[in-house]
């Protein structure tokens, strides 16, 4: 990982959510960004639990405050969790949060006893570029004369056997409507698409970006984008699962549900926000396809590594990133025995804004001379170099602003995961399986394709339309 990245989309982030203290984690390293002053726990007996054993923990400490523990949210809700407030939010640093940290501390001896988590820190989850993403210069406007990458795949839309792919993203852009690849897809629009100043937002478009990717490799299909990640493609944990499952109420459990966020929480257990989602999921048919994250780390990332849990590996199907040339694993993406695929995610084409009139861009990301992975090939950290703020050199130089057309480039596994979800949703109609997990099997087991990623060989998963693109080394460093 690289610190002063991460540093800069921390920057990022906060500014998003002005309102919500926030911290990095844990605390021995910069890994996952979590809210300050608050811990989660599970509803009803853990709640109490952790609420008296934090506040006799801070009693016996003359340096911690037991009056600000108390619950700071309802006792009971649908997900299934409850925060409890452990300290002024307002005190410390973003390096970390102490009394956080004592509270997890003080639960430890009792989670021994349980043989199980009791509580855990409220992790902020975000479309999985959004804490140590690569690359810094993406997205990247796209010549319309080019074309989309996949190509749209040859099919009809049957409106009877069309599979149900539900993206939980963004949302989509006002003039959406104008990329044919959505004519079958609606949803919830982008909350604010500009600033002030008619300039594009930060993650405005990725909800668009992936439908028309599911589009492409799957005609037959019926999209909807919910903007779940309304906030710049970030929501914490506490939330996160209230928000999954409004979405699944709107419309109903879908063939398909497309995830393209999550959060590494330093452990191999999952998200306690999530939890009641994901045992009602695995009572469903719906297939989640998750996005494996981009820092580049072999450390689960949460939901999509529930595709390694015993429960779950019928119910989740976790996506790696591969690059451009479609052999090696992307040096953005997650990796480990707990992605269970990989597809093509970098320097993807597809709809980013409408077509109705270029829409400008500033970037706000500085630029690397080398990929901060170690990785010797001109990946798309170095390809093409947009001047940012140069945090890390203590400049003001003004950033680039571009203009978009409608297409865009765009990598990272956010978008790899689409592609797979196309791909399932594809074998589905071309087959006629109308089980996603049993057509997810049957697509798998059919497929001869492999990468090497990290020196592994691993499954990977490229549609027909996709077009490869040459990996050329860098120019020598004067």
């Amino acid at each position: 990982m690289a610190p002063q990245r991460f540093h800069e989309q921390f920057e990022q982030i906060q500014r998003s959510m002005p309102d919500v203290p926030l911290a990095m984690g844990p605390d021995d390293s910069a890994e996952f960004i979590y809210e300050k002053g608050y811990v989660l726990v599970r509803d009803g007996e853990d709640a109490r639990v952790v609420e008296d054993t934090v506040r006799a923990h801070f009693t016996a400490h003359p340096d911690l405050v037991q009056d600000n523990v108390r619950r700071a949210s309802p006792q009971t809700n649908r997900s299934g969790i409850t925060r409890i407030q452990v300290g002024d939010p307002g005190e410390g640093d973003r390096s970390g949060d102490p009394t956080v940290a004592h509270a997890l501390r003080a639960l430890r001896e009792t989670e021994g006893r349980a043989g199980r988590r009791i509580v855990s820190r409220n992790h902020l989850v975000g479309i999985t570029g959004r804490v140590n993403s690569c690359p810094g210069d993406e997205p990247v406007p796209a010549p319309l004369v080019g074309g989309i990458n996949p190509a749209a795949a040859e099919g009809v839309h049957d409106p009877d056997t069309a599979v149900g792919v539900l993206v939980i993203d963004t949302g989509l852009v006002h003039d959406f409507r104008s990329f044919p690849l959505l004519a079958h897809t609606e949803g919830d629009a982008q909350v604010k698409e500009c600033d002030d100043d008619g300039i594009l937002q930060q993650y405005v478009g990725h909800g668009t970006f992936i439908a028309g990717l599911v589009g492409a490799v799957a005609p037959n299909t019926d999209i909807t984008v919910r903007n779940s990640l309304n906030d710049a493609g970030a929501i914490l944990e506490s939330e996160f699962g209230e928000k999954l499952f409004e979405a699944v109420d709107v419309g109903g459990w879908p063939d398909i549900l497309s995830l393209s966020a999550g959060t590494s929480n330093g452990r191999t257990d999952a998200l306690l926000g999530v939890e009641a989602f994901m045992q009602e999921l695995r009572d469903q048919r719906t297939l989640l396809v998750a996005a494996a994250g981009n820092n580049g780390s072999a450390m689960p990332f949460w939901p999509a590594a529930y595709a390694d849990l015993p429960d779950y590996q019928d119910v989740v199907l976790s996506v790696g990133a591969l690059r451009g040339d479609g052999e090696f694993g992307a040096c953005f993406s997650n990796h480990g025995g707990w992605v269970k695929v990989y597809a093509p995610g970098e320097r993807l084409t597809s709809a980013l804004t409408g077509f109705d009139a270029p829409v400008p861009y500033v970037y706000q990301h500085s630029t690397y001379d080398d990929c901060r992975y170690g990785f010797g090939y001109s990946c798309t950290c170095q390809s093409p170099r947009h001047t940012g703020v140069l945090s890390e050199q203590g400049g003001t130089t003004k950033p680039d602003q571009v203009m978009f057309e409608g297409l865009a480039y765009w990598s990272g596994t956010s978008f790899a995961t689409p592609i797979v979800a196309g791909m399932v949703a594809a074998h589905m109609t071309a087959q006629q399986e109308r089980d996603p997990r049993v057509a997810r099997y049957k697509m798998l087991a059919a497929n001869s394709g492999f990468a090497e990623v990290r020196g592994a060989h691993v499954p990977a998963l490229r549609p027909p339309t996709w077009r490869p693109a040459p990996v050329t080394p860098p120019a020598p460093r004067s």
